[in-house]
């Protein structure tokens, strides 16, 4: 069974940076797509980026020039590196896994708060 845990949210002030993790356990098969999404209350969870099994990867309009998706299959973890962050960019990420096996995380709380 594979799981996903996230780690590395928290507090920043606007402009600052963050870098999100997600660790993943338990065997992939490719093809797959992995990616990071965003949720605020009342409102549905949007894809912020994703990245292949091939490392293609396909940001956001709302997030490109400002973020980075990428992965490490050593350490299997992928990463979300967040710069020049918004007080629009608060909300819970989620790790996700897409294909022959899906899997969520549980999320972690990116705060951007002066």
């Amino acid at each position: 069974q594979v799981q996903l845990v996230e780690s590395g949210g928290g507090l920043v002030q606007p402009g600052g940076s963050l870098r999100l993790s997600c660790a993943v356990s338990g065997k992939i098969f490719s093809p797959y797509v992995m990616g990071w999404y965003r949720q605020v209350p009342g409102k549905q969870r949007e894809l912020v980026a994703k990245i292949t099994s091939g490392g293609m990867t396909h940001l956001a309009n709302s997030v490109k020039g400002r973020f980075t998706i990428s992965g490490d299959n050593d350490k299997n973890t992928m990463y979300l590196q967040m710069n020049s962050l918004k007080p629009e960019d608060t909300a819970v990420y989620y790790c996700n896994l897409g294909g022959l096996t899906t899997a969520w995380g549980q999320g972690t709380l990116v705060t951007v708060s002066s």
